[in-house]
């Protein structure tokens, strides 16, 4: 459902916001490596997480990225999708029909609507700082 790179950038971001809680900063090669994520492609999801204010890019001998603590609990999975791969998620036909609309509906439009919907739902209310108190507490996992 999601891209490889947004599936990339939910976990970077996760991953970032377990070590900002914590008051680490974490290099994109760390990253890639939890992730299980190319080096170049990380790059390339986190200036897109930089460039819509999601992490923050800190330079220098002590930097790496981070994401402010108090941003963690407001920061929603929606957001994130949003930064990579733009509102597409949202719209669309569950069958790939360029013509599929409510006016003209393929044989899965009105079941795709409920759970497109249901998926909206779940991106808009949940925030990084659930999810990494979920993995921080061990009832998830990030890395097999």
């Amino acid at each position: 459902m999601f891209s490889k790179a947004c599936e990339y950038g939910i976990k970077a971001a996760i991953f970032i916001a377990i070590n900002s809680s914590e008051s680490r900063r974490v290099s994109p090669k760390e990253i890639s490596e939890e992730i299980d994520s190319p080096q170049a492609f990380t790059a390339k999801i986190l200036q897109a997480l930089v460039r819509n204010n999601i992490v923050k890019s800190v330079r220098g001998a002590h930097g790496g990225f981070e994401i402010d603590k108090d941003k963690i609990a407001t920061t929603k999975l929606s957001q994130i999708v949003f930064a990579i791969d733009g509102d597409n998620i949202y719209k669309g036909c569950g069958l790939g029909l360029h013509t599929c609309d409510e006016n003209h509906p393929c044989p899965v439009h009105d079941k795709f609507k409920v759970v497109r919907d249901e998926l909206k739902d779940m991106l808009e209310t949940t925030s990084l700082e659930q999810l990494a108190l979920d993995i921080k507490s061990g009832v998830t996992f990030l890395k097999v």
